[in-house]
């Protein structure tokens, strides 16, 4: 009777992710990353093809498409099947770049199915070693006092590093000069060499800068204090209310998928994100692991696209 009991248990755990294996047949699973492999985004999406094949039994694997900006990778997906067998892992960039660029091929709404916000993590404004300010107001104030001289680094214009300086000038009323680079390596390179002043940047790249003492910090750019750096203030609570710049990392699948296929997807996901180890091994380089609903996700997206229109229109930002 109780070998019985437990072969049952046994079938029951399995039969969710079987039921999406088979609706999809033995074909590999592709998440497709827009970017280059290394950094927050890759190791998220290797992390869930691992999981997912453990899961499923259904093979899963990374495909690194970069380049503009994360509109090649995006499109790839944007013109692949809906049939839950091309996913697509991507960041903010996929709300901005609408504004950023006049004519992409794919609309970043209506061309795809939002699966789940896997993730988010808050960005820190970091300053070069000796820098004069090291609190918001003292910021502010010195930004005031020398208009137009004080610099920030960013990943690249219409990077969430760049808007994040642009949304901070525009909210303390200062007026400091952009620095682009090409990628955040360069940018905290020159952050650290003291060529460039101040730089908004996610915690997993800034942590280990901050605890070997390459980089100054400043604060929190998100609403709450981060655990790994609980004595750094928020900008929010330090001057400037209602500052919230925080990096995401989400799921979509390219646009009207079966139900079945958006339900089985759904279900594994949830398992994955849900999983305690999971959440604990990224927490500690800085992520808050998330896995909500597509429908939540979707309300998430139309905020926060709304939010950076604005920002990007107010401010003429354009790349093409």
């Amino acid at each position: 009777m109780r070998r019985r009991a437990l072969l049952a248990a046994a079938a029951c755990s399995v039969a969710a992710p079987s039921i999406f294996a088979q609706s999809s047949g033995a074909r590999t699973v592709r998440i497709v990353v827009p970017f280059a492999p290394g950094g927050a985004t890759d190791a998220l999406a290797r992390s869930i093809a691992q999981r997912f094949t453990e899961l499923t039994g259904q093979t899963a694997i990374v495909e690194n498409r970069a380049g503009a900006n994360g509109n090649i990778g995006t499109e790839l997906v944007a013109r692949a099947k809906p049939d839950g067998l091309t996913l697509l892992l991507t960041i903010n960039s996929h709300v901005v770049n609408p504004s950023l660029y006049k004519n992409l091929p794919f609309d970043a709404m209506k061309d795809f199915q939002p699966l789940t916000l896997v993730a988010t993590a808050p960005n820190v404004l970091v300053a070069r070693p000796n820098f004069p300010a090291d609190n918001i107001r003292a910021l502010i104030a010195l930004a005031k006092q020398k208009p137009g001289q004080l610099t920030y680094a960013s990943a690249g214009t219409g990077s969430g590093s760049h808007l994040a300086g642009v949304l901070f000038d525009s909210m303390a009323g200062v007026k400091m000069v952009h620095v682009p680079y090409k990628g955040v390596t360069l940018a905290m390179t020159d952050i650290m060499g003291g060529q460039v002043d101040l730089c908004f940047s996610v915690l997993s790249v800034i942590y280990p800068l901050v605890k070997a003492n390459k980089v100054q910090p400043i604060a929190i750019a998100a609403l709450k204090r981060s655990p790994l750096l609980p004595d750094l203030p928020t900008v929010d609570e330090s001057g400037l209310p209602g500052f919230d710049v925080f990096s995401w990392f989400g799921l979509f699948l390219p646009a009207n998928p079966p139900a079945s296929v958006l339900s089985g997807l759904q279900d594994t996901l949830g398992k994955i994100t849900h999983a305690s180890d999971f959440r604990q091994s990224f927490a500690k380089q800085g992520l808050d692991i998330v896995g909500d609903t597509p429908q939540e996700f979707e309300r998430f997206l139309r905020k926060d696209q709304a939010l950076w229109t604005k920002i990007i229109a107010e401010n003429d930002i354009r790349i093409d």
